[in-house]
């Protein structure tokens, strides 16, 4: 084979495995897709139907405003040691 042949040949397999991998991708993307719609029509959300049935949300960053405030101040005081 000469070297034309063979970057000619090499071209033609780069491209097919380029086209396989893209089929794959496509059907994966689709197969994500349909079974999102079927998960979504026999599992729905449950819904709300009440507003006693709402519970308060906790707001995170009052539940975390210990921690952070500790995290600081132990990089404050790991930066005075240096």
């Amino acid at each position: 084979m000469t070297n034309a042949e063979l970057l000619q040949e090499g071209i033609n397999l780069m491209f097919a495995g380029v086209g396989f991998v893209m089929c794959f991708l496509l059907i994966l993307i689709y197969a994500l897709g349909l079974m999102s719609k079927i998960i979504n029509r026999f599992f729905p959300e449950p819904l709300i139907t009440s507003p006693s049935s709402i519970q308060p949300q906790t707001n995170d960053l009052e539940r975390l405003r210990p921690v952070i405030v500790a995290a600081i101040a132990h990089h404050r005081r790991q930066q005075q040691i240096k």
